[in-house]
């Protein structure tokens, strides 16, 4: 996806007025990330998990797909885009079976939208925080090969004895590194609200907002804040968002049972933000996603054109 907006880095970023209470890190003139200035209307790309199909990805089963396969479905369903996550490809990788991907996925009529990394950049200085940095960064390389330009990338939570403001200096210096790398390979990097120092809206801001980096923004998901009003924390997020992820459900601050996503907000939310780029399905309710993967993308088709 590309940026709307000049490409200098003045353009992009801001002098700062984070303070050490609200990171413990980063001074009070640190540059920050600005929400994103594009041109136009907002457009809304429809793409697709992989993480959808978590259950079926190298099982012994007459369900099973593999990655191809995949790139298939999201062809037959009319998706804009294909989301690759990583957890799903072989474990012996190599150029030539992401060459491959691209190559499918380019006969197929279909954009590599991005792909997803589980790491965690909470891990105090040694070899835990070298090796994740180390992942992420493969995983650049990897995206760079398959053209994909945006991988989904995790904070993590606070490790045994560490105060919340220790754990974002720390994802904030992991970030800016990784950033640093991805932006040479023209890869953005999405920091997802997923649970742990991001679980809340203004804890994520604060962190993308100490990034010095124009390469760095939000993968939103849509069922990842649990707050009373999880649509108000997504609302707050969308103008730095770089990704979607729509999953359907949605589970609010004391409530024993999720409701399904409201799909019009979710439009709504994303066009008043002026957001432009991919919104991908993950599925992760407990119906058969072959059955009720299709009937969501359409819903999606449908609230797209509304």
């Amino acid at each position: 996806m590309e940026l709307c907006e000049q490409t200098s880095r003045r353009s992009f970023l801001r002098v700062g007025t984070m303070t050490l209470a609200s990171l413990g890190t980063v001074g009070p003139s640190a540059l920050a990330v600005e929400p994103i200035a594009r041109k136009g209307p907002a457009r809304l790309q429809l793409s697709l998990a992989a993480y959808s199909f978590r259950q079926h990805f190298g099982k012994a089963n007459p369900k099973s797909l593999d990655m191809f396969q995949f790139i298939d479905f999201c062809a037959q369903h009319g998706c804009v885009g294909t989301e690759l996550t990583s957890y799903y490809f072989p474990k012996d990788l190599t150029t030539d079976y992401l060459l491959n991907i691209r190559r499918h996925a380019f006969l197929c009529g279909i954009a590599i939208s991005g792909t997803a990394v589980g790491n965690t950049f909470t891990y105090r200085p040694g070899s835990q925080r070298t090796d994740q940095i180390a992942m992420v960064k493969r995983w650049i390389d990897h995206a760079a090969v398959m053209g994909a330009p945006h991988i989904r990338i995790f904070a993590g939570k606070r490790q045994q004895g560490m105060l919340l403001a220790e754990a974002k200096k720390l994802c904030v210096a992991a970030v800016e590194e990784c950033a640093d790398y991805a932006g040479r390979k023209g890869i953005f990097l999405g920091i997802e609200n997923h649970g742990g120092i991001v679980a809340e809206a203004g804890d994520l801001l604060d962190i993308v907002h100490a990034v010095k980096s124009p390469w760095v923004g939000i993968n939103l998901d849509t069922g990842n804040f649990h707050s009373a009003d999880p649509y108000a924390d997504l609302a707050m997020c969308a103008p730095y968002a770089v990704n979607v992820q729509v999953k359907v459900e949605v589970r609010r601050q004391g409530q024993a049972k999720p409701e399904p996503t409201d799909l019009a907000r979710i439009v709504q939310l994303l066009r008043e933000a002026g957001y432009q780029g991919y919104v991908a399905l993950e599925y992760e309710a407990k119906a058969d996603p072959w059955t009720q993967v299709p009937v969501w993308l359409g819903r999606m088709k449908e609230a797209f054109l509304q």
